[in-house]
Formats: structure tokens, sequence, C-alpha cells
């Protein structure tokens, strides 16, 4: 009977009901999984049925199912969960190497042939600063939250929805946030197509939304090979701190645009970044563990997080209008939102968009160039931050 009692025990059903409740957690800890594992449930419909992201909704909701089974010890020392995320998030290794992807992936064509596009993406930026002043003013009069000038800085980064510059600068600046600053950063980057669009329409009227722009001129190789030579020149000129996650991103590019270097180009494109997804969505998922995620800290982030990402979507779009006032060729509002740095899923939602007000609107290459300003925007104002902190 006694060995039947301890078998008991050990079940993952055990220990959702007959669980302690630790310090500073809402619910009893079994309890807590379990809700947990229904958020992971959701977030994994959200990325298979409505495909909302589903390369980073699908790994980072498996991780949180992992994270949060009562007895599995897929987190602490020995997991799976636990090493990956020393090793790749931990470190900063998974941000860097998925920044070189991206790069290789991306064309920044759309943003020299139009560079006023480069201003939205700036923009954008503004959210990064508005929450780190927000966060710092709410720290100061919320009970449970003591946030610090450099954790207000790292929660603030979120607004740029760039998650591997999230990532980079929380293990600099607050390595003790780090966890929930991903979950924030990747879910809302995931979550893009629900967030966005409301904002968008808010802030423009359909004859805004119908605005079609001009086609956009002929970038020549030469330009394309000498911009991220210039930018890593400029970068480590100026802002120097920024250079992990700029090097990266622009060696990405300088591979796909040389035209000598294509197996590189194709590897970082496809293998490695496939490879660097998996496993960061993993890690990312890990934190959502119900000790880690149910509690106020974590809340206050998440809540810090959405309003930042709100606000660089609403700051791209109010820039837009107000270039319109002074520029001869109108530029359509709806570009502005692709300011943040997920590229290019931001891309899509103006894209999309545009094409309800009218199908015969293309805005997708448009909003490409302040899609990839916006991701070049990020990393250098979380070099602005490290140099100031």
């Amino acid at each position: 009977m006694k060995d039947f009692s301890n078998i008991l025990e050990q079940t993952g059903l055990y220990q959702f009901f007959y669980s302690a409740t630790p310090d500073g957690l809402f619910l009893p800890l079994g309890m807590g999984q379990a809700v947990m594992i229904i958020v992971c449930l959701i977030l994994m419909y959200l990325g298979i049925k409505k495909r909302f992201e589903p390369l980073l909704l699908v790994p980072i909701a498996v991780g949180g199912l992992l994270a949060n089974i009562p007895g599995a010890e897929m987190t602490t020392e020995g997991g799976l969960l636990y090493y990956l995320y020393q090793f790749g998030i931990a470190t900063g290794v998974f941000p860097l190497l998925i920044f070189l992807g991206v790069g290789a992936m991306t064309d920044f064509g759309p943003m020299l042939s139009n560079p006023k596009t480069a201003l939205l993406g700036g923009a954008a930026q503004f959210a990064i600063f508005g929450t780190l002043i927000g966060a710092m003013f709410l720290s100061e009069f919320l009970p449970f939250s003591n946030v610090s000038l450099q954790q207000a800085a790292a929660i603030s980064i979120i607004g740029g929805a760039d998650g591997p510059t999230s990532i980079f600068l929380a293990g600099k600046l607050a390595p003790e946030l780090l966890g929930a600053i991903a979950v924030a950063a990747y879910s809302y980057m995931a979550l893009i197509p629900m967030i966005q669009p409301p904002i968008m329409r808010a802030l423009t009227t359909q004859k805004e939304r119908q605005i079609k722009m001009v086609q956009l001129r002929d970038v020549s190789q030469r330009e394309k090979i000498l911009f991220p030579i210039t930018v890593m020149i400029l970068t480590a000129l100026f802002i120097p701190l920024a250079m992990p996650l700029i090097g990266m991103l622009m060696l990405g590019n300088l591979l796909k645009e040389s035209g000598v270097t294509d197996r590189l180009a194709k590897t970082a494109s496809n293998e490695l970044i496939n490879i660097c997804t998996i496993l960061l969505g993993l890690s990312v998922g890990s934190k959502m563990s119900a000790e880690l995620f149910l509690v106020p800290n974590t809340l206050l982030i998440l809540l810090l997080g959405m309003l930042a990402f709100c606000l660089g979507t609403a700051s791209g779009v109010v820039m837009a209008k107000l270039m319109n006032v002074f520029s001869k060729n109108k530029i359509n509002p709806l570009i502005g939102s692709a300011g943040v740095s997920a590229i290019p899923m931001a891309a899509r939602v103006s894209h999309q968009l545009g094409q309800e007000a009218d199908p015969n609107n293309h805005l997708l290459m448009h909003a490409m160039g302040a899609n990839v300003a916006g991701s070049i925007g990020s990393a250098l104002a979380a070099g602005i931050l490290l140099a100031l902190l």
C-alpha cells in the first residue's frame, strides 16, 4: 500500500491538486501549472489553426507545455530545457545567430530605394524610450514593483518587437528578467496579426488606407554590397556596443548580396536559422513555468511590453501621417506600423490591411523598407541604452 501511495504521489494528476503554494504565486503550484498548460494550448491553437507565426508560436507553446508538466523536471539542472536555455539564451548565442540568419534573408533594397521609410523605422523606436520612462514611473506607484533603471531599459526594448535584441539587452542589463522579457517579446511578435490591425485602423481613415505609393526604383548590386559594409563601419565608430547585433545582421546580408557566398547565405537563411528558431522557441517557452510566470513582476513586464509594442505601432503610423503633411509623394500610413522590427510579419500586416481597403493596393515592398529600418533601429537603440547605462 505504501508503494502504491508513493507511485500515486509521483503522478502529474496528484501534483496538480496536492501541491504547495510557493511565495509570490497566486495559486497552488499544481493549479498554476494547469493554468499555464491551458495558456500553452491556446498559443498552439493560434499557431496551428490561425497560422499566427507558427514558426515562433508552436516551439514556444511546446516549450511552455514541457516546462509545466509536474515532476518532469525539464527546466531544472539536468533537464533538456535547462541546458538549452543556459547555452543559447543566457549566453546570447541564439539571438546573434538568429540575426545572422535574418540578415541573410533580408533585402534592404526597398529601404535604399525610398530612404524616407527609414524615418518610419526610427519613429517606431520612440516606444522604447517612452516605455523606459513609463516603467520607472510605475515603479514609484505600484507597491509590488521595484524596477531599477537597468531593468526598465531591458523591458522597454520589447517596444521594438525584436526578440533577439530583447534577449541580448536583457542578458546584459537585467539577466534576472531575461526569461519574462523573452516570453513577452516573442509572444507579441507572434501575435502581431491580432495586436496591430485595431491600432492601425483606429489611427487611419479609409481614404488614407487606400493611398497608392509610387513604384520603387531599382537598387544596384553595388549599393546593396556597400550598404552593410557602411553600416558596420558607422556602427563601430559611433555605437560600438551595438556591434554584436548589427555586425551579425550585416554579415548575413553581405553573404546574401555579395554574389560569391551563396552557399553560406543559404545555410544561414535556412538550416542555421531554422535550427536556432526551434531551440530558441523551446528555450523561451521554458520560462513560461507557473512559478516564474504567475507572479506580479512578470505580469507587469507583460503589461509594459504590450504597451510598448502598441506605442511602437502607433508611433510609426503617426510619423507617416506627419510626413504626408510635408511630402509631395504621399506615404500610406499603414506602412508606418511596419517600423517595428518584426520581419516580415509587420510588413505583411500592413500589406493585408492595404488590400482590404483596395485590392489593387500593393504595399508589401514599401512596408519592408520601414520593417528592415526598424530592425536596424532597435539594435542601435539597444546599443545606446547599453552605452548610457
